[in-house]
């Protein structure tokens, strides 16, 4: 490639179109891997809370919750408590396989990564501190790293 500016300000118009797509991507994506973690780490953590109760107090913690509600049966208590773990534990669950099977954490990192990579390639090109060939290479290296973000998604 030429060094010429107006190759210097093709290559900035892709890098900052690359990093809007990569911004819009995290934008989408940082709240899925935060939302899918707190349900992993809640809904197990509730499990167990829940199954505690009872695993601990026994049948006297039983029949203080059933006299506390008003139930005619401990069991009541038991199926519940049982119950609300299994649904709690589901859930964990799921989000840790939809987490882990989308690699989302992995792929929000890369994004991350390669963001500030492109941003100070950006610089570097902004300043001429860097030609213009180097920068091209950087670029489809730094690219590369987020093939899975589309700029079309904008």
């Amino acid at each position: 490639m030429s060094e010429t500016p107006d190759a210097r300000q093709r290559l900035s118009a892709r890098i900052d179109e690359k990093q809007r797509a990569i911004r819009a991507y995290l934008a989408r994506e940082r709240p899925r891997r935060n939302r899918l973690s707190n349900i992993s780490i809640i809904g197990s953590g509730l499990a167990a809370a829940l199954t505690a109760g009872p695993a601990v107090g026994g049948t006297g913690f039983t029949d203080a919750v059933a006299g506390l509600f008003a139930l005619s049966e401990d069991s009541i208590v038991w199926r519940v408590l049982c119950l609300l773990a299994v649904i709690l534990s589901v859930a964990a669950a799921l989000a840790t396989n939809f987490a882990t099977s989308r690699a989302v954490a992995d792929r929000v990192s890369a994004a991350e990564t390669s963001n500030a990579q492109l941003e100070g390639l950006a610089v570097s090109l902004d300043i001429g501190n860097i030609d213009v060939d180097e920068a091209v290479k950087l670029y489809q290296q730094y690219a590369g790293q987020v093939a899975f973000v589309d700029a079309a998604s904008l």
